[in-house]
């Protein structure tokens, strides 16, 4: 866990802010895994997003000030046109299904696919397996996801957001991936400003991330406040 936790000064400078995006099959536990990131809080009676909501939170990453905005996408079939245009500008997402239920795996590809049409091509990505909580009723082993994963490139985590298992875990892996990205964005851009190229979002190197999420290094551990 981050240490330092209470709240921010509203007039603090923010170096940067970082958009990520909550993304998955309706009843997953993305409102849930945001509340307990943002607030520390989880409700049982938590109803269904409609149409997108967004939280944030600063953090400290290597001395820079860093807002995270967290947007929650309604899972919803009847949302999907809406929720499509806040892709954009995204620079991570979290693409979360429940353990208990295989359907909502089952949808994961559709909405990497989606995901990827409407994103930046090297945003980053994690896979959550929600509610580990419920182990004896588990109906996607790890190892499938994990498979998953490594296939497609992305970070892995299992979460729970009601015992807060893997949470903070889950949102330090992908903002402090987005961070260093940032950081050789920036550069590669000074490093090429001479002759006048720029600098894709990862320095013109496509982002093949390692399967399973590691724990962040401990010179690398966010101090964080919410806002």
């Amino acid at each position: 866990m981050a240490s330092g936790g209470g709240y921010g000064d509203a007039n603090q400078k923010i170096d940067y802010v970082f958009k990520v995006v909550l993304i998955g099959d309706s009843a997953v536990g993305k409102s849930q895994i945001l509340a307990r990131f943002a607030r520390n809080e989880f409700s049982l009676d938590s109803k269904a997003t409609i149409g997108v909501e967004f939280q944030t939170r600063t953090l400290v990453i290597q001395h820079k000030s860093v807002k995270a905005q967290i947007w929650d996408t309604a899972g919803q079939e009847r949302y999907r046109a809406v929720t499509s245009a806040y892709y954009r500008g995204a620079l991570g997402a979290m693409l979360v299904y429940d353990i208990t239920k295989r359907q909502t795996f089952d949808h994961i590809p559709r909405w990497l696919e989606e995901l990827r049409s409407h994103a930046d091509k090297n945003i980053v990505i994690i896979l959550i397996g929600n509610k580990s909580d419920l182990e004896d009723q588990r109906a996607v082993s790890t190892e499938d996801a994990k498979e998953f994963a490594e296939k497609e490139g992305l970070f892995f985590l299992e979460t729970s957001a009601l015992e807060s298992t893997n949470v903070e875990s889950a949102f330090m892996t992908i903002l402090t991936e987005i961070f260093n990205i940032m950081n050789k964005k920036n550069l590669a851009a000074g490093e090429t400003q001479g002759n006048g190229n720029s600098a894709s979002l990862a320095g013109g190197k496509k982002i093949i991330i390692p399967g399973p999420a590691q724990e962040i290094p401990a010179k690398s551990k966010m101090c964080c406040t919410s806002t």
